[in-house]
């Protein structure tokens, strides 16, 4: 595995936590105006390009059936996302004031467990389900059902293939009658992992930048996906923030990032970026009901809020993955007896 992925997993996680915890302020210290702070939403971007990067890479050259490959994106995203759908809805079922954005809703929950796009009881202008980050998942499983089916084919067809349906869907879900599916499907947003295909394709071939113009790619996509961020809206998020993720991605998979030194921490945390994702919202809700149940408002100071947020969603996440991670199931089966 290139450990540059790894690094930008880790980091697009905690973009999306930052992004995050700067919206939890807002409940927490309504008197603190963060508007101006909103930033790390673009993390997804770059999780949506590395999805399509990393699908084709691992692949590519190989004999895989859709089977195959379906059964491993499903014991890979499916029982950490199920048990944290499960436990969101027990809550909201038992104790709904701990929870802002979620009310128990059955044919809300069973959507969520099938990755289908329902609009949220709590709020029915949005289209998301129990556990509101998982809206990214729906698309990456989406993705993953359209790459799946794509497989049998050779594999030089596979890229146009895979261009020409999501122009159909994409074209389809714009002229149908607005519902519920076709307004989730008809976003753009779904052409970022055809991008990072086709990032794969360019690796597999050996096509990348040289090593001066890929760092300055890295920095300039970064530096755009900052800006346009605070200029852009999210409804043209597949150019204005899809674009500087590519540029992020290729640059880093053109960087020869063996002959520097590994940065462990950070690449651990690219290993628990699933989990960080997928737990994080619970680290935040605990914060906001401590900081509304302590006697001292430190945790409403802003920026101590959002450190801790960052560093508790963090362990919470390493601690997740490391009682679901397959690879310590293995090892702690193989383990001789005492």
């Amino acid at each position: 595995m290139l450990v540059q992925l790894q690094y930008l997993r880790a980091i697009a996680a905690l973009m999306v936590v930052y992004f995050h915890a700067i919206l939890q302020l807002a409940k927490v210290n309504p008197a603190v105006d963060a508007t101006a702070f909103i930033y790390g939403e673009t993390g997804v971007d770059i999780f949506f390009v590395l999805s399509g990067f990393v699908m084709w890479l691992t692949t590519s050259g190989r004999a895989m059936s859709p089977v195959d490959f379906a059964r491993r994106r499903i014991k890979r995203i499916v029982p950490l996302y199920w048990l944290a759908t499960l436990f969101s809805a027990t809550v909201a079922l038992v104790a709904p004031s701990l929870l802002k954005s979620t009310v128990f809703d059955l044919p809300h929950l069973i959507a969520s467990l099938l990755f289908l796009p329902w609009a949220n009881p709590a709020d029915p202008s949005t289209i998301t389900p129990v556990v509101v980050p998982g809206w990214t998942l729906n698309y990456e499983m989406f993705f993953y059902l359209v790459f799946a089916l794509l497989l049998p084919l050779q594999e030089v067809r596979r890229i146009p293939a895979m261009f020409a349906v999501f122009a159909v869907i994409l074209i389809t879900c714009r002229l149908l009658p607005e519902t519920t599916v076709s307004r989730f499907y008809r976003e753009p947003i779904m052409l970022e992992f055809l991008a990072g295909v086709v990032l794969g394709w360019l690796y597999g071939q050996k096509v990348l930048l040289p090593n001066r113009w890929a760092w300055a790619a890295l920095a300039i996509g970064f530096a755009f996906l900052f800006i346009n961020e605070a200029l852009m809206p999210p409804e043209s998020r597949f150019y204005a923030w899809g674009i500087p993720a590519i540029f992020i991605i290729y640059g880093a998979i053109s960087i020869d990032f063996s002959r520097l030194p590994v940065v462990g921490w950070l690449n651990y945390l690219g290993d628990c970026s699933y989990s960080i994702y997928i737990t994080h919202a619970f680290t935040l809700a605990f914060l906001r009901v401590a900081a509304d149940r302590l006697p001292i408002g430190i945790l409403q100071q802003p920026v101590l809020f959002v450190i801790l947020s960052l560093v508790l969603s963090s362990i919470g996440g390493a601690i997740i993955h490391e009682i679901t991670s397959p690879r310590r199931k293995v090892a702690v089966a193989s383990r001789p007896p005492a």
